[in-house]
This record gives structure tokens, C-alpha cells and sequence, in this order.
């Protein structure tokens, strides 16, 4: 999987506004899978489903790091939103993706990439053009697009 990774790869369009600060950090694990990003993307599509859904958001909706982790998951993005949109609760939720999912979802090692996103030197470069665009440039503590999303949301200050 390519480390880099262009800046309409990003959850959110800061450039177009509204910030979602209720959503899940892309580092924040599935109890069920344990994968990183997917409590996230599960939340960006509820959000979707429910008309709230920010349009900085939805221009890279089941994109980017969503379509990323549907790829090493051999699944379709569409999929799991119907998954969400057919769930009565959580735990429904959670049997009908483990169901669409492989028996092995080779958590560490989408944890590990996801992570690394921009840490290549592609990846570098491309993280400090979307750094510079949002006008921190000169932070050198933000290393991977996962950071980026940390700090547009202010979970990083």
C-alpha cells in the first residue's frame, strides 16, 4: 500500500469548513476487530445516514483512509454503510461485519500502516504540502496524516 498519499486523502476539506470534533480518533481501536480507523468511518457514516454529516467531510466520505481500510478488508465502502444503515444496534452492527469480513482482518498490520501514513518519503513530502496549505508548516511533531486529523480536530493542540 502507497505511503503517499495525496491531500484530498484527508477525512476533511479544511479549506471548506466545519470541523467535526465529535468524531472518534482515527487511532481509536474496533472493541470487535481491534482495527484502527473503523470506529471512525463507522461514525462518519451514521453521521451520513442521519443528514449530519459535515460537507467538509463528505467530499471524501468512503475515500481516503475509509476506502483504504475497505481495500486491505476486500470489502466494498458501500458495504459497510449498509451494514450501519441495517443495524438495529451495535452489537447487530458488529455480527454483520464480522461476517463481511475475512476470519483473519490482519488488524496489525492495518494498524501499523495506518499509523505510518506519511512517515515514507513520499509520504513526508505530501504531509508537509498539506501542513503548509493549512498553515503549520513549521510543525515538526505532526508526522503522519492520522496526526493531521489529531489536530484539525484538536485533539493535538
Amino acid at each position: 500500500m502507497s505511503d503517499a498519499i495525496p491531500r484530498a486523502t484527508l477525512d476533511f476539506d479544511p479549506a471548506t469548513g466545519e470541523i467535526a470534533h465529535d468524531l472518534p480518533s482515527p487511532y481509536l481501536p474496533h472493541a470487535a476487530t481491534g482495527l484502527l480507523h473503523l470506529p471512525r468511518f463507522l461514525a462518519k457514516i451514521r453521521k451520513h445516514l442521519d443528514g449530519s454529516l459535515p460537507a467538509s467531510y463528505r467530499r471524501n466520505f468512503c475515500k481516503g483512509f475509509d476506502r483504504f481500510l475497505c481495500l486491505h478488508l476486500g470489502v466494498e465502502p458501500q458495504s459497510v454503510v449498509e451494514a450501519v444503515r441495517e443495524s438495529k444496534d451495535a452489537a447487530e452492527l458488529d455480527a454483520r461485519l464480522l461476517a463481511m469480513f475475512p476470519a483473519d482482518v490482519r488488524a496489525a498490520r492495518w494498524n501499523r500502516e495506518l499509523v505510518q501514513k506519511g512517515m515514507s518519503e513520499m509520504g513526508r513530502e505530501a504531509l508537509q504540502d498539506a501542513k503548509n496549505k493549512m498553515g503549520i508548516g513549521d510543525r515538526t511533531d505532526l508526522i503522519s496524516f492520522a496526526d493531521m486529523i489529531e489536530y484539525d480536530e484538536g485533539r493535538i493542540a
